[in-house]
């Protein structure tokens, strides 16, 4: 019997890859959605269309989606990396227990990175504070691109294609990795999450000085850390739950 609600409990590669994706591609379309007024205020100076300068864009964006969820897809098995709760409802296995099992962590992730938001607003530099706070990301981007495509892209994508390689380097693909490079592919994902974030930065800031360098990346690899420990540790649902809260609680004080 065990060994029937074992196989329940792994859905095929396809189904699952197929609904992450779906998952992510509401952030594609918010993200490509705010693009849209400081384009209309240059359209003059594209060399495209608009409509097709927002469709390249959300193209682009959804491919790199559809890279990162098959390499998460065919990969984190392999490692011992999981998305347990949309695993089991595919795979017609018990929902429950893996909503237990990522909720609780996932919740205390996202009060945790909410403090961790409101400190860093208190200590931002003064370049990366909006002088129209109007200007900022809407929320619905924060919560649909920042809380699930970027998890997808980061966690579910590169911080399994970089413990896969580890994994294959140094052990040979023998059993799965120990908890040396386990935190190594943590830290990493984290650090390139951070770095992720110094195109926006510089959007807004104009400049990379070495204040808003620093800033930015302290600050997102923290966040990156926490958010990759609990994919580690609890699966990919955990690490969401953490981001999409991160930024849901924090933003009444921003």
């Amino acid at each position: 019997m065990s060994g029937v609600q074992g196989a329940l409990a792994r859905p095929s590669g396809w189904r699952l890859g197929a609904l992450l994706w779906l998952l992510g591609l509401p952030g594609v379309v918010a993200v490509v959605w705010t693009l849209l007024p400081p384009l209309q205020a240059n359209a003059g100076l594209l060399p495209l269309p608009l409509w097709a300068v927002l469709l390249l864009s959300g193209l682009q964006t959804a491919v790199l989606l559809a890279l990162a969820v098959a390499i998460g897809v065919w990969l984190a098995p392999r490692v011992g990396l999981r998305a347990p709760v949309l695993s089991a409802w595919l795979g017609g296995g018990p929902v429950g227990p893996a909503v237990r099992a990522v909720v609780a962590p996932g919740v205390m992730g996202g009060v945790a990175g909410a403090l961790w938001l409101w400190a860093l607003a208190q200590v931002a530099p003064q370049a990366l504070q909006p002088s129209d706070p109007a200007s900022a990301a809407p929320l619905v981007v924060k919560l649909l691109y920042g809380g699930i495509t970027e998890e997808l892209l980061v966690r579910w994508g590169l911080m399994t294609l970089l413990l896969w390689l580890g994994w294959r380097v140094l052990r040979r693909g023998q059993g799965l990795p120990g908890k040396a490079l386990m935190a190594v592919a943590v830290v990493l994902s984290a650090l390139l999450f951070a770095v992720g974030h110094l195109p926006a930065a510089q959007a807004m800031a104009g400049v990379l000085t070495p204040p808003v360098v620093l800033f930015v990346l302290a600050g997102n690899t923290a966040f990156g850390l926490l958010a990759g420990a609990l994919y580690a540790r609890r699966g990919l649902e955990a690490a969401i739950v953490a981001h999409v809260l991160a930024h849901l609680l924090s933003h009444p004080l921003l």
